[in-house]
């Protein structure tokens, strides 16, 4: 018997991130972490906390049987914790949503609610989202921004009288002091451990872990592989992963391993050489459009050069970013000339949310550069086909990139060719 939860919500910016940063780093010693949905971002920083790898949880992307095995393959710790995406019910759409995801899996969820300037209605709140589906997993609450004792005593009280299937766990307090210094609230990417010790220790001062414990007994299912297996290529991959191109779902790197006879990481920051024996390069998304990421990259004069001899004759093969630096320019930052593309950073976000693709590929897009070329791509994005199609993917010769992110373990089939 393992134990597994989810922290969610009725919106961002709820406490979400705050609840899940105390538990894993409370639990720190056998905990793995769970990010529902594509997010690139909650997952680095769950790693950080947890020092252990997190893992993305999509339906949409993964389909249901998809995330049923990935859940189970990686619950290989005493604690599972998942972070929702946005409100609990967001997502539905798609059918990607905490609340698909939990129920699908059956795991307890916790939600966190904020309480500022309110007692009574937080219990209407609980019963529209209790009511809202019946077959959530909606077993706990935590309340955040409680002003005293005395406030939480009065939500408590309403919630006991209003129900007997949702638990009070406990509250956070209002400005917590170890928030008082950290960057827009939660920003700790600059943070040492101390301040995240102490950040969880205010966090979960007023909330009972014993009870917590309870709620998240889980019986963990054995789940048969239900992707399409392919057989492992007595072939080297290089993946390019850094600051700069830092955005990688583990299941990625797990899957190219298990796919390659070799995988090796190569930093373009620090300016390291692709193998002369990599048969491919995968080069995953992140930052170069921007002054402060290209600053890190314009020097790697070894990386580049050794990237452009390997493209003569072997696979390349970039996502967001590695599509950007494929192209000739961005503005007016040099890229590599692979592709005869010219990029451009925009005000506002191009692209956003779940694509599909002419391959019948379901991924994830999220940039603000644009591409200035008159080109023929290799495919469009659309989320409704032949609505807002613009070319999002191209390749010259042995060189590939795209916009779209994906999940190779649910769509390697369709997107071999351009890496070996």
């Amino acid at each position: 018997m393992i134990k597994a939860l989810c922290i969610s919500a009725t919106a961002s910016n709820q406490g979400k991130t705050i609840l899940t940063t105390a538990l894993l780093y409370h639990y720190k010693k056998s905990v793995r972490p769970f990010k529902i949905g594509p997010d690139f971002i909650d997952p680095k920083f769950h790693e950080k906390i947890s020092k252990t790898p997190s893992i993305n949880l999509d339906t949409n992307i993964c389909k249901q049987e998809g995330v049923q095995w990935l859940f189970s393959q990686y619950s290989n710790k005493e604690f599972s914790i998942l972070e929702g995406v946005m409100g609990f019910y967001d997502g539905m759409d798609k059918n990607s949503s905490a609340y698909d995801v939990t129920k699908l899996l059956n795991v307890p969820t916790v939600l966190i609610l904020d309480a500022s300037g309110s007692y009574i209605t937080l219990s209407a709140i609980i019963k529209g989202l209790k009511e809202y589906k019946k077959e959530n997993t909606i077993n706990a609450v935590v309340f955040n921004h409680i002003s005293s004792q005395g406030h939480y005593e009065l939500i408590k009280k309403q919630v006991e009288k209003d129900f007997d299937d949702v638990a009070c766990l406990g509250f956070i307090q209002k400005d917590l002091e170890s928030l008082s210094s950290t960057h827009l609230g939660l920003d700790l990417k600059d943070c040492n451990e101390e301040k995240i010790e102490q950040l969880s220790k205010e966090v979960l001062k007023n909330i009972d872990l014993q009870k917590l414990e309870e709620i998240s007994e889980y019986k963990k299912q054995e789940i048969n592989y239900p992707f399409e297996k392919v057989e492992k290529q007595d072939k080297h991959i290089a993946v390019v992963y850094d600051d700069n191109f830092s955005f990688l779902y583990h299941d990625n790197l797990e899957f190219l391993k298990e796919h390659f006879s070799k995988v090796s990481i190569v930093s373009s920051v620090n300016d390291e050489i692709i193998p002369n024996d990599a048969n491919s390069v995968f080069i995953c998304g992140g930052y170069i459009e921007t002054k402060e990421a290209y600053d890190k990259y314009k020097n790697s004069k070894n990386f580049q050069s050794s990237l452009k001899e390997h493209s003569k004759t072997k696979k390349v093969y970039g996502e967001c970013a590695g599509l950007i630096v494929l192209g000739e320019v961005c503005d007016d930052k040099k890229m590599l000339g692979l592709l005869p593309l010219e990029f451009t950073l925009n005000k506002r976000f191009v692209r956003m949310g779940y694509y599909d693709n002419d391959l019948g590929i379901t991924g994830h897009a999220f940039h603000y550069t644009s591409v200035k070329s008159d080109i023929k791509g290799e495919y469009t994005l659309y989320k409704k086909k032949g609505e807002y199609e613009k070319d999002a993917a191209f390749k010259k010769e042995n060189v590939f990139g795209t916009y779209l992110h994906t999940m190779f373990r649910a769509n390697f089939k369709k997107i071999e060719d351009y890496l070996l």
